[in-house]
């Protein structure tokens, strides 16, 4: 951030940073600009999963009575899955077999949410559209394949013409469930939590460069970069809720379509 607010300075006035100033260099470059190969978000995403392996495995070899810290953490989030989304969603009849995917889900978005908070990583890796794209549509074809699984070939149209529906509505419902389910439904689970979260983080960049600027600049701009500073406190914690809220959301809305696709006869 400092060479960005230096940056500023040298131009004669405040440039405001862009999505590319918060991606480092490719770490194993493939003749491409940035982003195209191994790069930060591939680093961190496998970073995650060592650390959400490293957690639980801790977790579960030192269980006890009196759970120590790790065991009530792990303890806690298992059972919100369990009975928050996966019961809650899919119901007594067919949550148990969910569990473990679910919870897979929630905890994989949630530790790579809250990458986002350690101020040298910077963006988490949602704020990827790569990343959002790619996690969607393992959940999208998670969805076809249990309704197919269940219902067969007929899952399709199950999906789209709701049963008791006359006929002549069926010609305009059905074009319109077919581009909400198949086409609406993908992007906009992975577009949701891309969007908050490149969209909080970049506020963040914006208010911490745009204050260390002011700062530099001295006089009464001073006066604004400290007042911004003070305001990125609070801001920072709410974007810490929202990494939570995203993940819940993510895992929430997968519950749903699974619940959809096995009962998708009924609807």
């Amino acid at each position: 951030m400092s060479s960005l607010a230096l940056r500023a300075a040298d131009e004669g006035g405040f440039q405001p940073p862009t999505i590319n100033d918060t991606h480092l260099p490719d770490i194993i470059p493939w003749g491409a600009e940035w982003g195209t190969f191994f790069g930060k978000a591939m680093l961190v995403l496998i970073l995650s999963v060592i650390f959400i392996v490293w957690f639980f495995n801790t977790a579960i070899r030192r269980k006890s009575l009196v759970p120590t810290r790790t065991q009530f953490i792990a303890e806690s989030i298992y059972g919100f899955v369990r009975h928050t989304i996966s019961r809650d969603v899919l119901g007594e009849k067919h949550f148990k077999p969910w569990i473990p995917f679910l919870f897979a889900v929630f905890v994989f978005v949630l530790v790579n949410n809250l990458t986002g908070a350690i101020p040298l990583i910077q963006m988490p890796t949602f704020s990827h559209a790569g990343v959002a794209y790619a996690m969607a549509a393992i959940m999208y074809v998670t969805w076809i394949g249990v309704g197919l699984q269940k219902h067969g070939p007929k899952f399709f149209w199950l999906s789209v013409a709701p049963s008791g529906v006359p006929k002549p509505i069926l010609l305009l419902l059905v074009p319109l469930e077919i581009i909400s389910n198949y086409i609406v439904r993908p992007l906009t689970h992975s577009l949701r939590i891309m969007a908050v979260m490149l969209a909080g983080h970049m506020i963040m960049l914006v208010a911490a460069v745009g204050a260390e600027y002011m700062i530099s600049q001295g006089g009464l701009l001073t006066i604004g970069g400290v007042a911004a500073i003070v305001g990125a406190i609070p801001m920072y914690f709410i974007e810490i809720l929202l990494m939570v809220i995203q993940a819940l959301v993510f895992t929430l809305l997968t519950a749903v379509y699974i619940q959809q696709a096995i009962e998708v006869d009924a609807h």
